[in-house]
């Protein structure tokens, strides 16, 4: 699903137009970015948590010509499913 589809998925299961559900989901979307932007944690009750967490820098290797390279230290977005999406995933009622 790209975001497309959720814009029509989300209009059709709610009743609004795309317009408006593309706002809603930007919103949406928009609110979490800053909050993890801010380092603090996103969580859905049922759904999951979204956080950031710190990757160290390391060193890695050029595909094409073997040579080591420094990979710079980094932020990035983190999701960890809920119990409740868990089961769903796997059949559990």
């Amino acid at each position: 699903m790209n975001q497309a589809d959720l814009i029509a998925h989300v209009a059709d299961a709610v009743g609004l137009s795309k317009a408006d559900a593309t706002k809603a989901i930007d919103a949406v979307l928009s609110a979490v970015s800053d909050e993890l932007m801010t380092g603090k944690d996103v969580r859905l009750n049922g759904f999951g948590i979204f956080s950031t967490t710190e990757r160290a820098a390391r060193e890695g290797r050029n595909p094409q010509t073997g040579a080591a390279i420094q990979i710079a230290a980094s932020k990035v977005a983190k999701f960890s499913p809920a119990k409740a999406l868990k089961d769903r995933l796997n059949g559990a009622s």
